[in-house]
Formats: C-alpha cells, structure tokens, sequence
C-alpha cells in the first residue's frame, strides 16, 4: 500500500482539514505542505467526519491513510483508521471500536491520558481490549507525561505506539512523526508500527487560539468551511 519509495516512511498519523469544526486547512494545501516537509503519508483523521479523507485518499491513495476522530458518547476521542464509512459522533465508544473494525479498521487511541479529549486515561479501562494501537506522541500537548503514560500504557500492554501532530493549521503539519517500514493493509500496519519508531516537537501553545478562531469563523459563516 505505501510502496516502496523509502525503507522507512515518515508518517504524520494526527492531521485535521476544514471537514474538521475546529479547522480551517484545505485537504490539498495540507497534503502539499505534508510532501514538502518530508513526509511520505498522512493519517486524515477529522472529526466525525471522513469526506475530505476519502477524496484525498482516492486521488492519492498511497499517500493518506483515511481515519475519523470520533466523539464517542463518553465524550473521549477514538480514532478510526483504514475506514471506508462514517461512524456517527455521539456513539459509545466499545462500539465504536466494533464498527471501526467491521469495517477492517484500526482502533487507534488518541491522547489517551490528556484531560477531556482522553478522559485522563479512563477510556482504556473501557475499551483496552479492542485498542490496536495507542498514540504516544501528541505533539498538542504540552505535559509530556501525557504522552509518557500513553507510552508505559502501550508497553504494558503490548501495544504498538505512533506520533501525529493533531495539527490543526498548515504551520503543525508535521511536528509529531512516525518512522515505521513500509506496510500493505491495517494488518501489516500494526507490523510496521511495532518496528518503527516516534518523535516529535512539542508545538506552541499559540495554535489552540487558531482552533478557536476556526471554530468562530466557521459559527459567523453557518457552519461553512
């Protein structure tokens, strides 16, 4: 699936486009600035939403990798990779793990230990059987014991562990990465992830007033992007 342009791909596996509410970013500006930073792939993982995903991915399906960040009923995030069908926001997040993988998916956990989005880790007590893969680097979040419990949770439970930068603007792109082999499917993903690597730079806290002027201007316009 990803080819073989590298013997490591550098993958972005957190990014948001203006399908995002929160987001203001064109799918294709994000994907050019993507390449021009040295990524190979991207994980398009909007919230509750996989238009812009699946029309990036058909145009260039071995550079985006489609996913949703889905706002289960426990008002924690789970990720859906690999997805081909919406799952609707709002609903319970063992099932949503359920519907992601009937669609032949991956349950990937984002800032699982983060207060709010993640639940302070509570979220795992309740699906952590289903969990393929758990994010151990965020580069949004600035205490990194967020991400270093994220880490120990994953270790402790032998799970592999992949880095995003969550951007929400052009200029984030990139900040948290994943090195991993190349891989063909979700099957041989979860492979790749466990003999890649993570990394990433923190980004400044600056961008979460871009997060809410998106959310402003798209409120000031109707809800367009």
């Amino acid at each position: 699936m990803a080819g073989d342009r590298r013997a490591s791909l550098r993958i972005d596996m957190h990014v948001h486009t203006h399908a995002s509410f929160d987001c203001l970013s064109d799918p294709f500006d994000v994907l050019e600035t993507a390449v021009e930073r040295g990524l190979d792939m991207l994980c398009i993982t909007d919230h509750n939403e996989i238009d812009a995903a699946l029309m990036l991915a058909e145009r260039y399906p071995d550079r985006i990798i489609v996913g949703e960040e889905v706002k289960t009923a426990e008002r924690v995030d789970v990720t859906g990779l690999f997805l081909t069908e919406r799952i609707p926001a709002g609903t319970p997040a063992r099932e949503t793990c359920d519907r992601i993988h009937a669609q032949g998916g991956l349950v990937y956990v984002p800032h699982p230990f983060a207060r709010g989005k993640g639940g302070s880790g509570r979220i795992l007590l309740e699906i952590g059987d289903r969990v393929d893969v758990i994010e151990g680097f965020n580069a949004r979040l600035h205490e990194q014991k967020m991400n270093e419990r994220a880490v120990l949770w994953a270790t402790n439970a032998e799970k592999p562990v992949g880095a995003g930068s969550d951007a929400h603007t052009l200029r984030e792109i990139g900040r948290g990465w994943t090195y991993a082999p190349p891989f063909d499917g979700p099957a041989s993903f979860v492979d790749a992830l466990r003999r890649g690597r993570i990394d990433g730079d923190t980004s400044s806290r600056v961008v979460h007033l871009a997060s809410t002027w998106a959310k402003v201007r798209k409120r000031l316009a109707g809800g367009v992007a």
